[in-house]
């Protein structure tokens, strides 16, 4: 892809920042590694810096990711100091800051400080993610989460779309990359049915899963017991539980740590390495909730995950690890307006004392709410709400949101403070291992080129490669085309040129060649996309032209 002269601006700036990053080496020297390099990136969705204080507090000991703090990140959007989880996903992805709701596309809207603009006419247009750089590479790939697989942060390093709702596109083009190991939820979005999520456009993605021998597995026994090099773990129709209520609720489950050591065990075997993408997605869900027990939980189910990583990383010696936070999210605080004048001599069991009553999240304890509230007692005292005064449970016998109602209660309990059901915009903790481990302050862009690098490829030649505007390349060929939008949930594009069709069916890696009423379909090692305006297609498929 030929940039602009002011996006180019834009790619130098990303370039300086990357420059700044500052590369040690403490645990393997960079001249000791050995190829093929691994890179394992784990992110837990909208955590903060005073989560894990707390989380730690909590544990009553070090976590994991301690060992490994590196620097800080910065996490703002094109558009705003505050960001959604889509562009997040798509600037660690990708190397790109990019506007609400976007999936690895560029911005629409450029309007934060120190960020240059961009031509009009790249507004949309899809950009390579490392995930995509490490199967060019020949690398096995994966990917996990805790939430539906088509989330928006497994998607930024999976997918192109302009909204983060368009399932049906992000789970097949999450299909037709062949991604070798992808485990979580979202399986209700893999064939058509009645669910909220189920697919719209007709196609059953199972059957092509099986086609392409996967191995798809649905509990945590199958998944352990899985022998084969690719699998597709769908353990929930939608988003998995968490991890503090898996026990009571979902057995069946795997927890963040297991998935992450099979792909770990699967992804290895590939002789020129792997790249892994974890999520533990639904810390930020709790956080929205100000669910402080369920924050709590999620952060230590994901350390655990961040454990087995380095273990591995320190066995191998050529992996980078990379944890962070996309964002911060809810504001969260040990200490509140009960503590305004006593915080000088309010002990750490004033905080961890009434959260440890807990015996679920408010996701889980709600799950065991009775239709006619009749064991609201029982249920506040799962939420660690014991020994309930008068007027505290005629508030959540009234209460038309009793969640939010307990979340409040506890919180108080605990002297925690939120400023806010929304994400923040501070510089989160950055956590690395490895030969190339990072430090310093650095761009959440800065990630994705630190992880190209350390891979052997470049995100922007890559983009070139992988997503060519297919009307303008066509019509240098001599071919006539159009978007064929006659199926709204299934766009193709058609070019013709003297006796021969081609079709390109939308989030596919599959290419249609028709001549004299003979057709060959070629198939790729990328993805088609369309954006709402023109399609895109790798130098590969533009190959097959006559």
């Amino acid at each position: 892809m030929k940039y602009s002269k002011k996006w180019c601006s834009l790619l130098l700036a990303s370039a300086i920042a990357l420059s700044s990053i500052s590369i040690a080496q403490p645990q393997v020297q960079a001249a000791q590694v050995k190829k093929p390099t691994n890179v394992i990136m784990l992110v837990m969705d909208g955590s903060s810096n005073n989560a894990v204080t707390l989380s730690r507090w909590y544990k009553g000991e070090n976590l994991a990711m301690d060992e490994i703090l590196s620097g800080a990140v910065r996490t703002y959007s094109a558009e705003s100091a505050i960001t959604d989880s889509a562009p997040a996903a798509t600037a660690l992805a990708t190397g790109h800051k990019s506007n609400a709701k976007f999936i690895g596309v560029l911005p629409a809207v450029i309007n934060s400080p120190g960020l240059a603009q961009i031509a009009k006419e790249d507004a949309y247009r899809p950009v390579a993610n490392v995930l995509e750089g490490a199967k060019q590479q020949g690398k096995a790939t994966g990917l996990i989460a805790t939430s539906e697989i088509q989330h928006a942060t497994p998607a930024g390093f999976s997918t192109h779309v302009k909204h983060r709702s368009q399932y049906d596109d992000i789970a097949e083009q999450q299909v037709y990359q062949n991604i070798d190991v992808v485990l979580g939820g979202g399986f209700d979005s893999l064939a058509p049915g009645t669910a909220i999520n189920a697919r719209q456009d007709g196609e059953n993605l199972v059957d092509v899963l099986k086609e392409e021998n996967y191995d798809i597995v649905k509990t945590r026994d199958e998944l352990l017991n899985s022998k084969k090099s690719k699998i597709w773990g769908g353990f929930a129709p939608s988003a998995l539980a968490y991890d503090l209520d898996r026990a009571a609720t979902r057995a069946s489950e795997p927890t963040l740590a297991e998935m992450t050591r099979k792909a770990i065990d699967t992804l290895k075997k590939n002789e020129n390495g792997f790249f892994l993408f974890i999520e533990g997605s639904k810390v930020d869900w709790a956080a929205h909730a100000n669910d402080t027990i369920g924050i709590i939980s999620d952060i230590l189910s994901f350390d655990s995950a961040v454990k087995e990583a380095v273990d591995f990383a320190k066995e191998d010696g050529n992996t980078m690890v990379i944890a962070v936070t996309d964002h911060g999210n809810s504001g969260i605080t040990m200490g509140n307006a009960n503590t305004t004048s006593t915080y000088s001599t309010t002990p750490v069991s004033a905080f961890i004392a009434p959260l440890k009553k807990a015996k679920m999240t408010i996701e889980g304890a709600l799950s065991q709410l009775n239709e006619d509230k009749s064991n609201i007692v029982e249920v506040a005292a799962l939420y660690g709400l014991d020994d309930l005064s008068k007027d505290e449970l005629a508030t959540l016998k009234s209460a038309k949101d009793m969640g939010k109602v307990m979340v409040k209660m506890l919180a108080n309990r605990a002297n925690i403070g939120y400023t806010t059901g929304g994400h923040t915009g501070e510089d989160v903790f950055l956590y690395s291992f490895g030969p190339s481990k990072i430090t310093g302050l650095v761009e959440n862009t800065d990630l994705a080129h630190a992880m190209a690098n350390f891979m052997g490829f470049d995100l922007n030649k890559l983009t070139d490669d992988l997503y060519i505007p297919a009307t303008k390349a066509f019509t240098e060929k001599g071919y006539a085309s159009k978007i064929d939008l006659t199926d709204k949930e299934n766009p193709t594009f058609i070019a013709q040129k003297n006796d021969v069709t081609v079709t390109i069916p939308v989030n596919k890696n599959i290419l249609i060649y028709e001549k004299d009423k003979t057709a060959k379909t070629y198939t790729f090692d990328t993805i088609n996309v369309y954006n709402g305006t023109d399609f895109y297609v790798s130098k590969k498929v533009l190959k097959v032209l006559k």
